[in-house]
């Protein structure tokens, strides 16, 4: 059980459940949605390493960047395709139900958009303070800065891998943050700041970062991996940065922007990438992450029904966090 306090201001009022899928059970053919417990109310039961899927349907941040709003709704979406998925991987045999999925539901959004993210941020503590896996649906990638403060809350030290078209450290708009100014926050935080060494981008595109975003990343000592460098190596790159991060941290944080794949293969997004990374190679990073003994929170944030194909994105976004979830049972193994 968490530490956490049941007073009516403990964390878990922060959030609001969501309904479990209606499924037809088949005995031969089972479905995760099946072997998930669905939080309903009262202190969550947060066993160490127990996975915990967390929405937060938040765009304000994409509003206040400029870009195109709508992933607030991806974290329904994604579940509606995770859920129908098998909790079983055959290629790997890997039983997915043992991990004992939870779901907490959604982190309520009614407030403004900092208030929100401390919300998230209360929540992350939670779960990351009992020694289990938070698992995000964003949300836009302001996600990312709220989840940050999680670990700010919970007084540890992370390394964060951002899998992103993007750098993400825009400078505040009128004194706020939105979704592309999460780790300058980061790197700027009043009282923990991230180290920028421990601060590394993968699948970056050059058409889409500026000279400024760049020399701010190169001036606090981050890394950046241009998508060009990760193509047809993207989990051999994720590894070997894996490595000194976990031996300076203990601890990495993968944040997963949607944009960094190809439009051809994810079209929903906020802002999509023509020149992308393939679909398949950032699902294998994922079960990679998964695998990983430093990797302790995962998020995948700027999926975009609104902008979706037949649902395509977000069939996409649930097989990446499957494949997390494979990886994670096969570390336990």
């Amino acid at each position: 059980m968490s530490n956490a306090s049941s007073s009516a201001g403990a964390w878990f009022t922060r959030l609001e459940p969501v309904s479990a899928p209606i499924l037809v059970p088949r005995p031969d053919d089972p479905r995760l949605g099946e072997c998930v417990t669905f939080w309903r109310e009262g202190e969550p039961e947060l066993q160490p390493g127990r996975p915990v899927l967390v929405g937060f349907p938040q765009d304000e941040g994409v509003r206040r960047n400029r870009g195109r709003p709508g992933a607030a709704e991806a974290p329904a979406a994604i579940r509606q395709r995770l859920y129908r998925l098998t909790p079983w991987d055959a290629a790997h045999d890997s039983d997915l139900a043992a991990l004992e999925l939870l779901d907490l539901g959604n982190v309520c959004c009614g407030g403004d958009l900092e208030e929100t993210q401390e919300a998230l941020a209360e929540v992350i503590a939670a779960i990351l303070s009992a020694g289990a896996m938070p698992i995000v649906l964003g949300g836009g990638h302001e996600t990312a800065y709220g989840h940050y403060l999680g670990y700010v809350r919970a007084g540890r030290q992370t390394g964060i891998i951002n899998i992103d078209a993007h750098l993400d450290v825009r400078p505040l708009i009128d004194g706020r943050g939105h979704s592309g100014s999460p780790f300058r926050q980061a790197l700027e935080h009043p009282t923990q700041p991230l180290p920028g060494e421990f601060y590394v981008v993968l699948g970056a595109q050059p058409q889409a970062v500026s000279r400024e975003h760049l020399h701010y990343v190169w001036s606090k000592g981050g890394i950046v991996h241009w998508a060009e460098e990760t193509q047809n190596r993207l989990e051999a790159v994720f590894r070997a940065e894996c490595q000194p991060l976990s031996a300076a941290t203990g601890s990495v944080y993968v944040t997963l922007d949607s944009d960094v794949v190809c439009q051809a293969d994810v079209p929903g997004v906020s802002a999509p990438n023509p020149l992308g990374l393939p679909g398949q190679a950032v699902a294998a990073c994922a079960a990679a992450a998964g695998m990983c003994p430093a990797v302790t929170s995962l998020d995948l944030v700027e999926i975009n029904p609104s902008f979706d194909r037949d649902g395509q994105s977000s069939r996409w976004a649930a097989v990446v966090i499957w494949h997390f979830l494979s990886g994670l049972s096969r570390r336990r193994e």
